[in-house]
């Protein structure tokens, strides 16, 4: 398949590209630079794409967006949180409208489209709750997608839960930190916390774009959902370092001000999607996606 990558510079993006042309897939990276052999020059907050190559992929993946990690006190850091992501589904959905036959739309989202739902397990036929910042973002996000789905694209929205890696945030900051002996459950430790490894979250993101048929949100995240304090005791024990220091809840949403919430929140997580579809976990609970993200990936 020719498949059109946007977002293809990130952490993600660059093991996905790599994944797909492995498999055989011709990948056309946008880019907001020069483009070089194997690119294509966009401007998502000019409006500006190749129309002809979009309309013409088989497959189009957007993960492109401002990075979430940044001041959370900062209105500037969360508009360009919302409005990157907004922009850049809106023009590839847009562009996607008008094709005679339209490809399909693999577009990034995230689990906090949920919000905070207790201990419940959530499968992708669940409901959003709240107001906290990313629940909002994830809901404009996944609207901006809409168009395509009405013009009869396949669209598939990744409902990522945070990837552990070592090179990547968070389980970057927190290895360091569990390894200095500062590590320690968050607020009471019974909210649940989905996560997935870096090698499920590449290979159920090909498993989608290869898919014929799957569409709609899809959970990317592992089958069994820890709990904070289960996270926290995994970690520790995979450092071979106690976990004595917790953080208060009052202090956290001190510190973290509107993304407090987003620590704090419930979210017991199922994949029932990809199941279905008839992906298999490599990681499928917290010390295997752990043990995994503490060797690292490569590159």
């Amino acid at each position: 398949m020719h498949v059109v990558v946007a977002g293809s510079s990130g952490f993600l993006g660059r093991r996905l590209v790599t994944e797909l042309r492995g498999r055989g897939h011709e990948v056309t990276c946008l880019v907001r630079r020069a483009p070089e052999r194997g690119e294509s020059r966009w401007d998502p907050q000019g409006g500006v794409v190749d129309v002809g190559l979009v309309r013409s992929a088989d497959v189009v993946v957007n993960l492109a967006g401002a990075p979430l990690i940044g001041n959370p006190h900062s209105k500037k850091w969360a508009h360009d949180v919302l409005t990157s992501r907004r922009a850049t589904t809106s023009l590839l959905a847009g562009t996607i409208v008008d094709a005679p036959s339209p490809p399909a739309l693999i577009n990034a989202s995230g689990v906090s489209w949920y919000g905070d739902h207790g201990p419940a397990e959530l499968t992708e036929a669940s409901d959003t709750r709240g107001h906290a910042l990313l629940t909002r973002v994830c809901r404009e996000w996944e609207a901006a997608a809409h168009p395509a789905t009405e013009a009869g694209a396949r669209v598939v929205l990744l409902r990522t839960a945070p990837v552990q890696d070592r090179s990547n945030p968070p389980l970057r900051q927190q290895r360091l930190q569990f390894l200095a002996g500062l590590g320690g459950r968050l607020g009471s430790g019974r909210q649940h916390y989905p996560v997935i490894s870096l090698r499920d979250w590449v290979g159920a993101a090909t498993h989608l774009v290869e898919h014929p048929t799957a569409a709609g949100p899809v959970n990317l995240c592992a089958p069994v959902t820890p709990t904070n304090a289960e996270f926290t005791r995994a970690l520790a024990r995979l450092v071979h370092r106690p976990a004595l220091l917790p953080a208060p809840a009052a202090a956290i949403r001190l510190a973290a001000g509107p993304m407090a919430d987003e620590v704090l929140g419930s979210l017991n997580l199922r994949p029932a999607a990809l199941l279905d579809l008839g992906y298999r976990f490599a990681d499928a609970d917290v010390d295997a996606v752990l043990a995994t993200g503490l060797r690292g990936s490569a590159g």
